[in-house]
């Protein structure tokens, strides 16, 4: 219940989420649920040049492909 609402309190912000591909997101965080699954709005690949043809714009992200999450002021959680 503690990763559950500290990302509830990051609900509207900007983060990063890493995948276990080594892919990373950058998005606005819109909805978590309690299995800490996540949706993301706005959503842009960060390393675009690694990555050329990924564009996305809204990303729903099971737990289990995510390695690490990140909010833009650098705090962090792993998961």
């Amino acid at each position: 219940m503690l990763f559950f609402s500290y990302f509830k309190d990051l609900v509207g912000r900007e983060v990063t989420v890493e995948l276990k591909n080594d892919l990373a997101i950058r998005g606005t965080l819109h909805s978590v649920d309690q299995y800490l699954n996540i949706k993301l709005e706005n959503t842009r690949v960060v390393d675009q040049d690694k990555y050329p043809h990924m564009t996305i714009s809204e990303e729903l992200l099971h737990k289990r492909i995510c390695g690490e999450i990140c909010a833009t002021s650098s705090r962090g959680s792993r998961y």
